[in-house]
Order: structure tokens, then sequence, then C-alpha cells
């Protein structure tokens, strides 16, 4: 079995993020020998290469190349693995009475989207031993719990966003009431899924499982994120330390759950679990930043999201304090330190994670 060693290959320049990169099927070349594709088709994969996408409703797909040594088709995993689950959360949430509700949670939960969060939690559990199967239902109620804080965070008395995914957001189409209580809903039923759903899973894991989403969604989690965000807008005096407990609890925490929760359901031990938190933790608190830098590189168009919107409101980003630049080398030593947590674990098993931290670091939307 060999070992994943990922230190003394990687690149010491920023991230290249494109703003001026506007065809498909593009590549551009730097000189470290990364290169990004921008296709609205799944490319053939290459021997030498790991490939990320990302998934839209309409199954079109940006896909981001970075060489590595291991031979991974993660083009066909990402297609595969997100197909599986868009599948299982539409089974999950069938239409049913109250028919309003329903229709509300599944417009959101169906609207497309990277899956990243239920992807990282699949590949988490293959790592340490599981299956798909066994971190399915798991991935499906961090999905849920993440819809549900888009539709929150997007309410007019939060962020009071017209746009989410390409598609006008839960209380514009339904609502506030109905998009309040789609939101609950969703948040509830992730809980119920994961203790009636799960399959090939002690119960003292699924119980732990349990609390660890419970606590990453919290008043110490996701909601102690969105509290200091909400009054932080207009204040000078907001400094790093203050932006990164913002960025590490309303974004980071979700995401870390899901890689625990997943190195949980596959049965990892302790040690592994942890080595999986110190991963997640770095690329949750890198999808933040990128996400910064995204927001005032980009168009709605290209985000699928209105942007500029943190500008607009006042808000602390990594832009705003440390500039375009600098963010981009943070963005890039928060890749580096996570790809470190997963040294010594299989190389095979590991490419799936390895490849979705790049794509979170070099993704466009």
């Amino acid at each position: 079995m060999s070992s994943l060693n990922l230190v003394s290959g990687s690149t010491t320049c920023p991230i290249p993020f494109l703003s001026h990169a506007t065809t498909t099927n593009t590549s551009v070349m730097f000189p470290t020998t990364n290169h990004i594709i921008f296709s609205t088709k799944p490319p053939f994969s290459s021997a030498f290469s790991v490939s990320a996408l990302v998934t839209t409703a309409n199954q079109e797909a940006i896909v981001i190349d970075k060489p590595t040594t291991t031979t991974f088709d993660f083009t066909t995993y990402m297609f595969r693995k997100a197909d599986v689950v868009n599948k299982a959360l539409d089974a999950a949430i069938p239409m049913k009475e109250p028919q309003k509700i329903h229709e509300a949670m599944r417009y959101s939960l169906l609207a497309g989207g990277k899956r990243v969060r239920p992807l990282l939690c699949i590949a988490a559990c293959e790592l340490v031993g599981g299956d798909e199967e066994t971190a399915l239902a798991a991935a499906c109620a961090v999905e849920m719990i993440h819809t549900m804080s888009l539709i929150h965070d997007d309410l007019p008395c939060m962020d009071n966003d017209d746009l989410r995914r390409g598609k006008p957001t839960n209380h514009k189409a339904f609502g506030e009431d109905v998009a309040i209580l789609a939101g609950d809903a969703l948040l509830a039923f992730a809980f119920e899924h994961i203790a009636m759903s799960s399959k090939g899973v002690s119960p003292a894991r699924i119980v732990r499982a349990i609390a660890e989403l419970a606590k990453s969604v919290g008043s110490e989690g996701l909601v102690a994120g969105q509290i200091v965000d909400t009054h932080s807008e207009g204040l000078s005096d907001v400094g790093l330390e203050r932006l990164e407990y913002i960025h590490v609890h309303k974004t980071a925490v979700l995401l870390e759950a899901a890689v625990v929760l997943g190195g949980l359901m596959g049965g990892g031990n302790d040690d592994q679990v942890e080595k999986l938190r110190l991963f997640a933790r770095s690329i949750g608190l890198l999808f933040q930043v990128v996400d910064d830098i995204l927001d005032v590189t980009k168009s709605s168009e290209q985000l699928g999201k209105t942007a500029g919107k943190d500008l607009v409101a006042d808000k602390v980003t990594y832009p705003k304090l440390l500039g375009i630049e600098k963010s981009k080398e943070f963005a890039h030593k928060l890749n580096k330190d996570a790809l470190q947590y997963l040294s010594g674990f299989d190389e095979e098993k590991a490419a799936p994670l390895v490849a979705l931290a790049n794509f979170i670091a070099y993704r466009q939307n």
C-alpha cells in the first residue's frame, strides 16, 4: 500500500484565479504547469491528471485539471457521485402533502450546485474503508442543512438576496413565510434521515455523527458565524481574527462536519478522524477565502448568485483586509496545509479528497 506524500511536490505560486477566461475549451498554462480547462461537457480524462468539475441543474461542468502522480479519473468519479447524491436527495424528499412546503424544500435542494459537501463525506468514508452506501444518508443530511443555510441566508432580514444557483431565491419564489418553514423542515429532516436511513453503521457511530452535525450548525457553529457576521456589517475595526472566526464558523464547520461524518460512518479510528478534521478545517476556510475573492472578481452570471453583495453590505472580507493578491496567497497556503494532513493515507483512496481540495482552491464559481 503506497502512502501519499504531498509536501515535496507542492507548488509555491499563488492560486491563479482567471478573471479573463471567457471561452469554453480554453487551456491556460502557468509556469508551474498548472492548467485550467473551462468546458461545458465532461472531458476525456488523462492518465496523469486529476479533474474536478461543477455540476449544475442542466448538467454543465467547469473542469479543472491539476497534475498529480495518481492515475485517477476524477471527472467520471465526480459525475457518478453527484448523480448518486442527486437521486438520493430526490428520493428522500418526494412530493407529498402539504405540497407547498415539500415543493419549496425540493425547489432549493434540487436546484443543482456543486455538491461539494456530500462528495467530501463520501470520499472521506471511502478513504477509511467504508463505501458509498454507508455514507449516503449522512452526505444527504449535510446537503439538506447546507441548503437550509442558503435559504435562510438569502432572506431579506439576513443577506436579502434575489438569486441563488442561477434561480430566484426561495423566498422570491414562495414568499418569506414558506422559505423560513422550508429551511426549518430541511434542518429537522436532516437528523431524521441520518437516524433512519443510515445503512451498515453501528448505533454508536450514528449517535456520534448526529452530535457532530448538530454542533456544527448550532450556537457554537454555523449560527455563531452568522450572528457575528451580521453584527459586523459596517464596523471599521473588524480585524483578521474576527474575520477568521466568522468564516470558520459560518462556512468551514459544515465542510468539517461533512468530512468527519464520512470518517465516522466509514469506521475510521480516532487518529484517522482527527487527521480528516484538520484537513477539512483548512479546506473549509479555503472555501470561504476563495468565495470572498470570487465575489469581487466575477459577475452574477458567472457565479449564479449576486456578485459584489459583500461590498454593498459593507462586510469585512479577506480582499478588503488583505487585498486580492495576499488573499490568493493565503488561499494557496490553506490548500497546501490541507493536503499535508492526507500524508500517510493510501494514495489511491486519498485521490478524490486531493482533487476536491484542488477544486475548492481553483474553482471559478
